[in-house]
């Protein structure tokens, strides 16, 4: 299972969240570091995170079309 970390952007979403992954990445010619983000879909059953919140989160079974996180517990 992978697990990943990042910050909650959105919880408008009944049982959905986003999360915004963040990550450093080296350039390969030029060696200069650079901030790369993602942004996931991840469900949340209980609906308790709010924007702000630090949270980690493991891949599951496909919930929707692009929902296929859980919130770890």
């Amino acid at each position: 299972m992978k697990a990943k970390k990042g910050i909650v952007i959105s919880s408008k979403g009944e049982k959905t969240i986003v999360v915004e992954v963040r990550r450093m990445k080296k350039h390969l010619r030029y060696h200069k570091r650079f901030l790369v983000s993602k942004k996931y879909k991840v469900h949340d059953e209980e609906n308790k995170f709010r924007v702000g919140d630090e949270v980690s989160f493991v891949d599951s079974k496909p919930f929707s079309k692009d929902k296929k996180w859980v919130v770890k517990k």
